[in-house]
């Protein structure tokens, strides 16, 4: 029995990618389909399997990209049960075109869906600007605050203790490493093995990196990019670019200041690649071999896959993260100026709740976001033919476990781009000092905060 599942990346990603697990000791064989993805109707359009019936409930949903659920079949699978009710799916392509939508309807109380979908980076700006205008969905019946990673539920709470979004998925880092790769340099290629070469340090990640470069393949590098590597130490920190007041705090934050430290000594030690994710001499990385690990959530394993090829398969393996941290998710929101709040709380419990979660998982590898999933022998099970038949269910269930409370803020986007993609390319690609990309990595924020 084969799974395809196709996951849709970060904001930061401008791409979908296509991710094929087996699921369960019981599904053998790898499954076969890796590629681009998206979602199967035009930017803007609605879609519903009975849309406009006369005489049901129509409820609408507005998300971004390929989000998965219908593609899922969980649309179809509500309606069937609830036959008086039909949904429609309202999809705009790139996250940075539908969210300025939705916070000038949120504003306005007019061109809502019953159901707004809101990306991680975002959510921090919604609940605390939004939440009058969002239900409370922790007081729906049916939705269980225990039941969901207590992180992701914080990230979806207001400070007043109002819980606007229910998560739908979160990306728990891991390691993707090259076996052949390593066993050329040296290097030990069980997947158990390698997990204890960096675990509990990111620092000895870099030391794992400075080994590999002493036999190295020759044209290769250890890690594809410097920022990639920024972006997976600062998902581990409980505080980042905010403190609890909500006050700026990335310059004088010691674990940012740890992360850049570390993100700069890979570039400056010659151990990456130096390449900008998700543009193409990053795809063209993959499928040439440049590098031997890049730090990857779940969904990145699909973009390997298609990336990487046919030839790549059996030579990616996945180890856990030298700790846990987060790249990804998304919620699900109740507009207070809905038609159908109460029916629509009601499917946002529904396609939230654990059973939803694993089927979303399976049939298109969104890992769940509701912990007791993870006892589900779909997900439990789990394990990518791709990647050696890594057990990818139990290493990112781990990883989700471990993540710690993050305090986000509402620019947190705008401080995090701009630091990878002003201050650290510059480190890695230019070959400026990690102090002056630092500089101009502030001064690019500092603007954009500014206006």
């Amino acid at each position: 029995m084969q799974i395809v599942a196709v996951r849709r990346t970060s904001s930061r990603a401008r791409s979908r990618a296509a991710v094929a697990l087996t699921a369960t000791a019981a599904l053998l064989g790898g499954a076969l389909l890796s590629g681009c993805a998206s979602d199967d109707s035009p930017s803007g359009s609605s879609t519903g399997s009975a849309a406009g019936q006369k005489g049901k409930t129509v409820l609408r949903i507005g998300v971004f990209g390929a989000f998965g659920m219908k593609e899922a079949g969980l649309f179809d699978a509500y309606m069937k049960a609830h036959p008086d009710v039909s949904i429609e799916q309202n999809s705009i392509e790139r996250n940075e075109n539908y969210y300025p939508q939705l916070l000038n309807h949120l504003t306005s109380g007019s061109g809502l869906s019953d159901i707004q979908a809101v990306e991680v980076n975002n959510i921090a700006e919604i609940t605390a600007t939004q939440s009058a205008r969002l239900m409370d969905l922790g007081k729906v019946a049916g939705v269980q605050k225990d039941a969901f990673l207590p992180w992701k539920w914080a990230q979806g709470t207001s400070k007043d203790g109002k819980t606007v979004g229910l998560g739908t998925d979160v990306g728990p880092m891991g390691i993707c490493y090259r076996k052949d790769l390593f066993q050329k340099a040296g290097l030990p290629t069980d997947r158990e093995a390698v997990g204890k070469l960096w675990a509990g340090d990111w620092r000895k990640y870099l030391g794992v990196g400075k080994q590999y470069l002493q036999k190295a393949p020759q044209g290769t590098k250890f890690l594809d990019s410097a920022s990639g590597l920024l972006a997976a130490v600062m998902g581990g920190n409980e505080k980042r670019f905010y403190d609890t007041d909500g006050k700026v705090i990335y310059k004088s934050n010691p674990a940012v200041k740890e992360a850049w430290d570390i993100a700069a000594e890979s570039a400056t030690a010659g151990l990456t690649a130096k390449h900008q994710q998700f543009q193409k001499g990053w795809d063209q990385g993959f499928a040439n071999g440049q590098f031997a690990t890049v730090s990857c959530p779940p969904w990145m394993l699909g973009y390997i896959q298609d990336k990487a090829g046919a030839a790549g398969k059996g030579k990616w393996d996945v180890a856990p993260a030298p700790k846990p941290s987060n790249w990804g998710g998304a919620f699900l929101t109740v507009p207070e100026a809905g038609k159908n709040k109460a029916e629509a709380a009601k499917l946002a419990a529904w396609l939230t709740a654990p059973a939803q979660q694993a089927t979303l998982f399976a049939e298109r590898g969104s890992f769940p976001s509701a912990q007791t999933a993870y006892a589900d022998p779909v997900v439990s099970g789990a394990k990518h033919a791709y990647f050696d038949n890594a057990p990818i269910g139990q290493i990112f269930s781990q990883a989700a476990k471990g993540v710690p409370v993050q305090i986000l803020g509402p620019k947190d986007l705008v401080i995090n781009t701009n630091m990878a993609d002003v201050g650290m390319l510059q480190v890695d690609q230019k070959g400026r000092s990690p102090e002056d990309g630092w500089n101009a990595a502030v001064k690019a924020i500092d603007n954009a905060l500014d206006q």
